[in-house]
């Protein structure tokens, strides 16, 4: 039924006739009849209905339902079938994050490292055709879900991300050559790696360029935002007495995170608030747009007959009744 269409849909209208042919032959019909007046009628209720009487009805049933398949052979009913074929330029990405004890800054709503996962959750949803893979760094690095397009995963491993899984520190060298290892050997016409920290790097065991240089080497775009604001931080520290919390100044190393995407035919950007980590994530969404190119066709076939058999058929089952079965006289 979802493929069926009808070249004349506004022929359909004629089936609110059906109700009002119904009317005319169920009761205004019954007044033409003619009756016989009885001086006495106790002996009726004692009568009983033959078959015939019984069945009669059906004949003007047959008739309607002639009428109603009539009207929908006359709309013409055609069957439509459609072919598809896709073709789809696909992009891998990599999404390595700064999971370090310095993402707990509340200078993001509720703070850095939770407003990263959930645009990075939202990023993802709008990313269907492509394979993303997540890397979590901090004083080390790891890969928390390989490239997959089963963005259900996705989302359920950016959940499990958080701040205490590895040593604390910054390792940009180690999250950028964890993230090229876990694409370089794709197939993808676009491969692309979104880099986020807070921090300065301070730990690891690569440094930073020469994992950009690998990065080049692979034909590997690197994009790489900045978090945090300008000056300072509210940072919470747990104490005996609970939360307290501290300004700290935000310290990030723009000038080598734009250096590493500059080398990789990236670009850098600095988020100073939600809404602007929300904003990067949707630029970099259009400049990493995957290319999709659809093309149908349509086929349809006449559908008529089906319909007109059955109309023939119940006008066929009216007429013999009428003749033979349910013969009246004059």
């Amino acid at each position: 039924m979802e493929n069926l269409v009808f070249a004349h849909p506004e022929i359909l209208w004629g089936l609110l006739l059906v109700p009002a042919a119904g009317y005319r032959l169920f009761f205004r019909d019954k007044q033409t009849h003619p009756f016989l007046h009885y001086a006495d009628s106790g002996f009726v209720p004692k009568l009983h209905k033959s078959w015939r009487q019984r069945l009669y009805p059906l004949l003007n049933v047959c008739r309607l339902l002639c009428l109603t398949f009539l009207i929908i052979t006359l709309a013409r009913p055609q069957a439509k079938s459609k072919n598809t074929s896709k073709n789809i330029e696909g992009v891998d990405i990599v999404m390595s994050m700064d999971i370090s004890g310095s993402m707990l800054a509340e200078d993001f709503s509720p703070n850095r490292l939770e407003s990263a996962k959930q645009l990075a959750q939202e990023f993802i949803r709008a990313r269907e055709n492509d394979r993303i893979a997540i890397v979590a760094f901090s004083g080390e690095a790891y890969t928390q879900c390989p490239l997959t397009i089963d963005h259900g995963i996705l989302e359920n491993r950016i959940k499990q991300l958080k701040s205490g899984l590895i040593p604390d520190g910054t390792a940009l060298g180690d999250g950028l050559a964890v993230s090229i290892n876990r694409i370089r050997q794709s197939d993808a016409k676009s491969k692309v790696i979104i880099l986020l920290t807070d921090g300065v790097n301070n730990a690891g065991s690569i440094d930073p360029l020469t994992a950009s240089e690998l990065a080049k080497t692979y034909g590997i775009r690197v994009y790489t935002i900045g978090v945090g604001t300008t000056g300072l931080a509210p940072y919470p520290y747990r104490t005996p007495f609970g939360i307290q919390y501290q300004n700290v100044k935000v310290e990030i190393d723009e000038n080598l995170l734009s250096r590493i995407a500059k080398e990789t035919g990236g670009v850098y950007f600095r988020a100073t608030s939600k809404n602007k980590l929300k904003d990067i994530f949707q630029e970099i969404d259009q400049l990493e747009k995957t290319k999709i190119e659809v093309v149908s066709y349509e086929h349809r076939s006449e559908e008529y007959r089906l319909p007109l058999w059955v109309a023939l058929a119940f006008l066929l089952a009216e007429t013999i009744g009428r003749l033979f079965i349910f013969k009246t006289l004059p």
